[in-house]
């Protein structure tokens, strides 16, 4: 089969496609024929060498398809059934092998191009806003990158649930897609100090939530924008990681909460990964979440869909189809 392999790290050519074997669904694993894959930081990461894998790797962590083969002992799916998963690793590749426990169904009335978009950072955003920081009518948010494929879920996920949203984006046109998915407030942090604006918007009093997924560039800032007791959630790293810190620095600024989740915590058991994708993915098919696909690229133009992401010019999901 085809796919994409890592043999070095570096920037995104070392993205290269390559014919590897396929292997055969192990005990309790299903082979996926792959529809669509989605694009995510963490990808990056791995490829750059910021996270460690182990080489050669085939990226990629979430993607949908149809069931092509079940292994020995599963029982729960069957060929031709349309699934989706998120973290398991090779998903830039035709075909891929998941343990039958991370796969869930995709519902009617959602495309397997959707469910592939939003199995990741739908479930990061219904993870952030309904666990660890639970939103409530009343609540205000800031919103980082809310332009972004994880900003526009979160904003319309924070609007059901009451809250206010200010967002910080680039761009007039980001913008308007952000306002369209039912942010409040947007700042352009090219042209304006967001710390100061969140002031000003708050009247002096700071959020409850900061949603941080930029890290080294807006951390600081970040802290400077919270109520007394307020919570930063620190959920990627896209301008880099922040550093070294102080908790000391929680106290000075009024007994603030720091923490740095991530998803997979999140999903760790078969009844919350089921419970968390169920709420997203049925969300789609009713309507509720509107689902952006930025782009589509080919394996082929792999090291393009990198670049893209990683300059920031993308608003909403890019995805891989093989």
């Amino acid at each position: 089969m085809r796919a994409i392999q890592i043999k070095n790290h570096g920037g995104p050519d070392v993205l290269e496609l390559v014919n590897i074997e396929r292997k055969p669904p192990g005990k309790g694993e299903v082979c996926v024929k792959l529809e669509a894959a989605g694009l995510n930081y963490i990808d990056t990461y791995q490829r750059s060498g910021l996270y460690d894998v182990n080489l050669p790797y085939v990226p990629g962590l979430e993607g949908a398809g149809t069931v092509a083969e079940v292994g020995t002992g599963v029982t729960e799916f069957s060929e031709g059934e349309r699934v989706t998963y998120t973290g398991v690793a090779g998903s830039y590749a035709e075909y891929i092998n998941v343990p039958a426990e991370r796969l869930v169904r995709v519902p009617d009335g959602v495309t397997l191009e959707d469910a592939a978009a939003v199995m990741l950072q739908g479930m990061t955003a219904q993870y952030l806003v309904d666990s660890t920081y639970p939103l409530k009518e009343g609540d205000t948010c800031l919103i980082h990158a809310v332009a972004g494929g994880v900003g526009l879920l979160f904003t319309q996920m924070a609007k059901m649930r009451g809250a206010r949203v200010i967002g910080t984006t680039s761009s007039e046109e980001k913008a308007a897609r952000a306002r369209a998915a039912g942010a409040d407030e947007i700042i352009l942090y090219t042209q304006e100090d967001f710390e100061a604006e969140v002031k000003r918007l708050t009247e002096g009093e700071g959020v409850e939530v900061v949603y941080d997924s930029v890290g080294k560039t807006t951390f600081e800032k970040s802290l400077n924008c919270l109520k007394p007791r307020g919570l930063l959630a620190l959920f990627g790293q896209s301008s880099g990681p922040v550093g070294d810190f102080d908790p000391q620095v929680l106290n000075q600024k009024g007994s603030l909460f720091l923490t740095r989740p991530s998803l997979f915590h999140y999903i760790a058991t078969r009844d919350e990964l089921v419970q968390r994708a169920g709420e997203v993915l049925a969300w789609v098919a009713e309507g509720k979440l509107e689902v952006h696909i930025d782009s589509v690229f080919t394996l082929n133009d792999a090291g393009d869909a990198h670049r893209k992401l990683e300059s920031r010019q993308s608003s909403g999901k890019i995805l891989l189809k093989p």
